[in-house]
């Protein structure tokens, strides 16, 4: 198994690596969340393990960074953080489990096993349909009345986002803090520019939209041409 470590104190690191090394698994280590979010978007990895206190860039953003770019590989945060809020915070941007620290190295043994185990099932194909539009989450793949969608990574986060809450009126400042994770005017321009984007893709050429403007300047995918939300906006 190859596995990468995300940890800026270095007995930890040491432990950890020793413990896997001799079980005869790889393990690679970053020191901060620049170096770390490199190495897991340049290299294929059985299975991350990040820290949530890192210099440069935090776990919880390298983790939505990661997450963004793959959405199979296991992800297990190891961090001294373990209020409620933190946990929730860990595994909302993407983390598939969470040990706090101290630990005892065979819990996170077998925890990454688990992980490990599960991530080589195989996975069964979740297509979601919205009208004519088909997304299939996990092979990143969109088609439109049959015709295959091409989409930057960017975009399908977008669009799958969109998918995943169908119906329910999506604000800027959600979508800013999912994509991009803060929320400046910067990010609210661009929010609007993606949506373009996707538009000209899912919706050009269609006698149907689907991604529709809500008033107050949120957005929603559904299958009809009313673009009245029914449900509270997320914020």
């Amino acid at each position: 198994m190859h596995i990468l470590l995300v940890e800026d104190d270095p007995k930890t690191a040491h432990f950890i690596k020793k413990g896997f090394t001799e079980l005869g698994d790889e393990l690679d280590i970053a020191v901060d969340g620049i170096s770390g979010k490199r190495l897991a978007l340049q290299s294929k990895y059985d299975l991350v393990i990040l820290d949530a206190v890192l210099p440069y860039l935090n776990g919880f953003e390298l983790c939505r960074h990661i997450r963004q770019e793959n959405t199979e590989v296991p992800i297990l945060m190891l961090t001294g953080l373990g209020s409620i809020k933190d946990k929730v915070a860990g595994l909302q941007t993407g983390a598939d489990d969470y040990l706090v620290k101290p630990f005892h190295f065979a819990e996170l043994l077998a925890r990454v096993r688990a992980l490990y185990r599960r991530g080589h099932r195989p996975v069964p194909d979740v297509i979601h349909k919205i009208g004519d539009l088909e997304v299939d989450v996990h092979r990143m793949a969109v088609r439109r009345a049959g015709k295959l969608i091409q989409l930057t990574k960017k975009e399908f986060f977008l669009l799958r986002l969109l998918v995943l809450n169908k119906d329910v009126a999506l604000s800027k400042h959600f979508i800013a803090q999912q994509a991009w994770g803060d929320y400046t005017e910067k990010e609210n321009n661009i929010v609007g520019v993606y949506i373009g984007y996707l538009r000209g893709k899912i919706d050009k050429g269609f006698a149907t939209p689907l991604i529709h403007t809500v008033p107050g300047g949120s957005y929603m995918i559904k299958d009809t041409e009313d673009s009245t939300a029914d449900h509270p906006l997320t914020t």
